[in-house]
């Protein structure tokens, strides 16, 4: 007994350090709780050091339906919420099982969609320093680079968009040491039956393969987490390479940026824009191919390489990723009633259609017609200027320098069958505001940026 307070301080003490040197000091930290040992310990340490750091600990279990005590394990992590006092929430997601992820790795990515979407400042997960050599020894398997193989990070931002952080404060404490503190906390946990299924890779690897190892070499864990680390220090010096090589990249990257590179270099650059952009790494050979169609284009030709789960395209001597999923859907129309917003197809983001007065769309010639709000289908027309003749919206579009992918996803404004406003471009001088008039200006928000014009 006389070794259990080192065991709690050593476990909570790991917590305290993690959450100040992330610097989570009176946030909101949600602990991934599955019910297992390893969470069950986290939330309980999380809930023991919140009250010195003025952190509100929350948990979040998910459930995938995936085994048949997936309701119980549900009300588990509520009851020890409840026990804590601490806030719990579940959310129930589907997982396909014909997924080319695998089971696995169907209910990682359903799992990870929803840490993303959560109002906090950090996701806490018990990933520990078994888990952690289970993933390097997987990564390894599975061929992985430098960065598969710095398998988990301490901590890293997990959403961009919102500044959510992931933090893993135990990847360096053993899973005995957990259990360990779990049961002098006198603390309750469910066992997963799928750990004990050798079906799955890493329950086998866990079963089967690591005590053989570990009994050949009885520090492998602490070997392959320094290993981690270390390939870790060398995706860091990586990535400040691709940095210097992008030569300042914003959205898109130099197509001479990139063929003044050596074949290594290159690659390192495309894995880093792909991973800035928040997208996943494809293989190794999707990203030679895209390599060498993205460099030996004409300068003018419309290219577009699958990488993954994006699009590569080539424009004026610079490479765009685009998502490979969320397109509207060919010909989309939406009524515009007067309201403030409009929310467009998916991946389009919304119009928002500002109040103003002697400038921007007459209020009054809108009221004339009905007012759509609808994609680009061909021969259209606009006129911007009294003194100049209509164009057709092809060239406009070709002088505003929009890449030709983007010309059909741009939300057009008709007034009846008459075109009056294109983003970028302008409107209808026929339908723009007098001296005074009430009128609005449309403004479209996107998902993601127009590429830079020249």
């Amino acid at each position: 007994m006389a070794k259990a307070p080192g065991i709690l301080s050593d476990c909570t003490d790991l917590v305290e350090q993690a959450l100040l040197g992330a610097g989570l000091t009176g946030g909101r930290v949600v602990v991934g709780l599955s019910g297992g040992v390893d969470s069950v310990a986290l939330l309980h340490a999380l809930a023991r050091v919140a009250p010195a750091l003025g952190v509100t600990p929350m948990a979040l279990h998910v459930h995938h339906g995936l085994s048949a005590h997936a309701d119980e394990w549900g009300r588990s992590c509520a009851e020890m919420c409840r026990a804590l006092n601490v806030t719990f929430t579940e959310v129930r997601v589907h997982v396909s099982r014909p997924s080319k992820l695998g089971i696995e790795g169907a209910a990682r990515e359903a799992r990870y969609t929803v840490f993303r979407q959560q109002r906090a400042d950090a996701i806490a997960l018990a990933h520990h320093a078994d888990d952690q050599a289970e993933t390097l020894l997987l990564q390894l398997l599975r061929g992985a680079g430098v960065r598969g193989l710095s398998a988990m990070p301490a901590a890293r931002v997990l959403d961009p968009a919102t500044g959510l952080l992931l933090v893993r404060p135990w990847l360096r404490l053993t899973r005995a040491k957990i259990r360990s503190y779990a049961q002098r906390a006198g603390l309750s946990w469910i066992e997963d039956e799928s750990n004990r299924d050798l079906a799955f890779d890493r329950s086998f690897l866990r079963t089967r393969i690591l005590p053989e190892l570990v009994a050949r070499f009885p520090g492998l864990t602490e070997t392959l987490g320094r290993a981690a680390r270390n390939f870790a220090d060398a995706v860091q010096l990586l990535d400040d390479l691709a940095a210097r090589d992008a030569l300042g990249a914003g959205d898109s990257l130099s197509v001479s940026a990139l063929a003044a590179l050596s074949p290594a270099g290159a690659r390192n650059l495309l894995r880093w824009f792909l991973e800035r952009q928040g997208f996943p790494q494809p293989s190794r050979d999707q990203l030679e191919e895209a390599l060498r169609q993205g460099l030996a284009a004409r300068g003018d030709a419309q290219l577009c390489v699958k990488l993954g789960a994006v699009w590569l395209r080539r424009h004026r001597g610079r490479l765009y990723l685009q998502p490979a999923e969320g397109e509207p859907a060919r010909g989309w129309s939406l009524t515009w009633s007067g309201e403030d917003e409009l929310t467009l197809p998916a991946g389009l983001g919304c119009l928002r259609f500002q109040p103003a007065r002697g400038t921007g769309l007459s209020l009054q010639r809108l009221r004339t017609q009905s007012v759509a709000v609808r994609s680009r289908t061909g021969g259209e027309r606009l006129r911007l200027a009294p003194n100049r003749p209509s164009r057709t919206l092809k060239n406009l579009l070709h002088e505003a320098a929009i890449p030709e992918w983007e010309r059909g996803r741009m939300p057009l404004i008709f007034v009846g069958e008459a075109l009056v406003w294109v983003p970028v471009v302008g409107q209808d001088f026929r339908f723009a505001a007098a001296a005074e008039e009430l009128g609005v200006m449309p403004r479209w928000e996107r998902e993601s940026p127009l590429p830079a014009q020249d």
